[in-house]
């Protein structure tokens, strides 16, 4: 009864701390320059960083300005904003014949992993607390949770991205909108952490 109630708490947080990194995902998955695997493996790593993170602040009872940790939206909003400037430059390459350079494997995953990590403001705020109460096992089976949570969320975003009929809409303009997902995403995270007011000061 009590690994039971353990893995539902562990559940309730992920769900909670990471739906809208679903969409994230699922922009992800829709943008041609980046492989299966590529946004599987950035998302693992992301998530795992944002875990790792919050058992180390839980561990030395370190207090993180949640203004401070929401400046991680910088990272979706200087990348949204780099993916917009190629894809404008890829169009105009296309109209002269030319091909737009594609990232490496690892910097497409690391890509992924970022974006992960500067949207997990919210995970290190409700982890943080919840894993300092915590024994070693409670940890390890949390962190259990939260990778197949992780297999589930990238399996429901793959499974739209190549769904018959919705899939190919999202194929077709899903890198399109992409870039101004997360310029938005980061902009949210500023905001809804108050790291606007660091610069107010």
């Amino acid at each position: 009864m009590e690994l039971l109630f353990l893995v539902g708490i562990a559940v309730v947080a992920f769900t909670s701390t990471n739906i809208d990194d679903l969409f994230v995902v699922l922009a992800f998955f829709a943008t041609p320059h980046f492989r299966s695997r590529d946004v599987v493996l950035g998302q693992f790593i992301g998530i795992a960083v944002l875990l790792g993170a919050s058992a180390m602040l839980s561990l030395v009872s370190l207090i993180v300005s949640e203004a401070c940790v929401g400046l991680l939206g910088l990272v979706p909003i200087s990348i949204g904003g780099r993916k917009l400037f190629d894809l404008w430059r890829g169009e105009e390459s296309g109209a002269r014949g030319e091909v737009m350079h594609t990232p490496r494997p690892r910097f497409r995953a690391l890509t992924v992993a970022a974006v992960t990590i500067a949207n997990g403001g919210d995970n290190i705020v409700v982890y943080t607390p919840l894993f300092a109460g915590m024994a070693g096992y409670e940890l390890a089976w949390t962190g259990l949770v939260s990778a197949a949570m992780t297999a589930l969320w990238c399996g429901v975003a793959y499974r739209m991205v190549t769904h018959p009929t919705l899939g190919v809409s999202i194929r077709r303009y899903g890198h399109r909108v992409v870039p101004f997902v997360l310029i938005a995403l980061g902009v949210l995270i500023l905001h809804d952490a108050g790291s606007f007011s660091l610069w107010a000061r």
